[in-house]
């Protein structure tokens, strides 16, 4: 049968089961900041597919070491030693923020949480593990139940209640809250540096220095999130960076792998030694990802790529700022994560963006979030912004 004859969103919803909201658009292709639709459409991506293609789609650098190492060996379990494992570990911890040397390689965001939340369990090194985890109010730490557990939002968590005991949520940006839900049975303390689910709410330097600090007087073990943070997206490698930050366990996905799926966690000299067999991953740490990796980052070191993300991520504030609309209520953002708050519900106004052929993402209700890759030009920047105030002064999505 010849594709040109297949329904593919209809395909999906028959036999998918229906937790991802369509678009009702199929896409087939994609380059650097564009991807094409099945009709041959082109569509400006300020999803990158919910950040992952960092480079933008199907960089070229990342194809290559992809079809050179299929050719290869595409999995290798984690009891053998692989060559392409052992550089990408090595290249990773030396950019990593001081004293994260120990690396576990899992699959994606919410497995690394996983991780991290099981590696706090056993505690800080010499001292017994704690269970109690303390986590911020609009945070988003992924949808398995060890990270749901730590997610705010009741819309994600209710209907798998009861989740595991011992989280509690604060206000972010609010240390005297944190600092009173810090008590003895608490273990570990887990914050995005940016919230991007949660609205794209930057963190304050005061807020996360003094959460490091109270995680080092109470012994406690201070985790940060950059899945969607890391790797460039704010304008440093990692968010991290911005504040001085060294946290005790890092979580990284999304733009790892310049879209190629894998996850991981990095471990300080505060975190307990990890006993063999307490966790692994039948797929972390895979040939395939680990080239796909080594690739992205040396893409982002060369192009110096976060730099880039800084310079156009003030652009990009500076013409939404500029755009001054009655309904819009906010702009925030740090780099290339960059969320505009509107007086309204978004939705109608994404799929506005997308018939004027613009991608963007929500983030919570009311917030568009625009989430491009990092190699996104400044005409490409114009051309969001541009069909942004268009869809605005035209009434749409209202």
């Amino acid at each position: 049968m010849s594709t040109a004859t297949l329904d593919f969103p209809a395909l999906e919803a028959h036999y998918g089961t229906g937790v991802y909201p369509s678009r009702g658009i199929t896409l087939v292709r994609g380059a650097g900041a564009t991807v094409w639709d099945d009709q041959g459409r082109a569509y400006l991506d300020c999803t990158a597919a919910y950040g992952v293609a960092i480079l933008g789609h199907c960089h070229p650098a990342v194809v290559a070491a992809i079809q050179a190492q299929a050719a290869q060996l595409i999995n290798c379990a984690g009891i053998f030693a692989n060559d392409q494992r052992a550089q990408w570990l090595a290249e990773l911890a030396a950019v990593l923020p001081a004293g994260l040397e120990r690396l576990f390689l899992c699959n994606s965001g919410t497995e690394a949480v996983e991780a991290a939340l099981k590696f706090a369990r056993l505690g800080a090194a010499g001292t017994p593990g704690r269970p109690g985890v303390v986590a911020a109010r609009q945070g988003f730490h992924g949808r398995t139940l060890g990270a749901l557990s730590a997610t705010w939002n009741p819309h994600y968590r209710e209907p798998f209640a009861p989740l595991l005991p011992g989280f509690r949520h604060v206000p972010y940006n609010n240390l005297a809250a944190l600092d009173a839900a810090l008590t003895e049975e608490v273990g570990a303390v887990l914050l995005e540096v940016v919230q991007g689910e949660g609205g794209v709410r930057p963190g304050e330097a005061a807020f996360l220095q003094g959460a490091q600090r109270l995680c080092r007087e109470r012994g406690a073990l201070f985790i940060l999130d950059e899945v969607q943070t890391g790797f460039g997206r704010t304008g440093r490698l990692f968010a991290a960076q911005h504040h001085d930050l060294m946290p005790d366990l890092l979580c990284l996905a999304k733009g790892i792998a310049g879209g190629f799926p894998l996850g991981a966690v990095a471990l300080g000299p505060r975190v307990a030694p990890i006993p063999v067999g307490a966790h692994g991953a039948t797929f972390g740490g895979n040939p395939l990802a680990c080239a796909a990796a080594r690739a992205t980052l040396r893409v982002l070191l060369a192009e110096d790529l976060p730099g880039q993300a800084a310079a156009k991520g003030a652009y990009l504030l500076e013409r939404l700022r500029g755009l001054a609309h009655p309904r819009i209520l906010a702009v925030r953002g740090v780099g290339l994560l960059v969320g505009v708050e509107l007086r309204e519900r978004v939705a109608p106004l994404l799929a506005a963006l997308q018939a004027r052929g613009v991608l963007a993402l929500n983030a919570g209700p009311t917030v568009i979030r625009l989430l491009p890759p990092l190699i996104i030009s400044r005409a490409e920047i114009d051309q969001a912004v541009d069909t942004l105030a268009d869809v605005l002064a035209a009434g749409g999505g209202a």
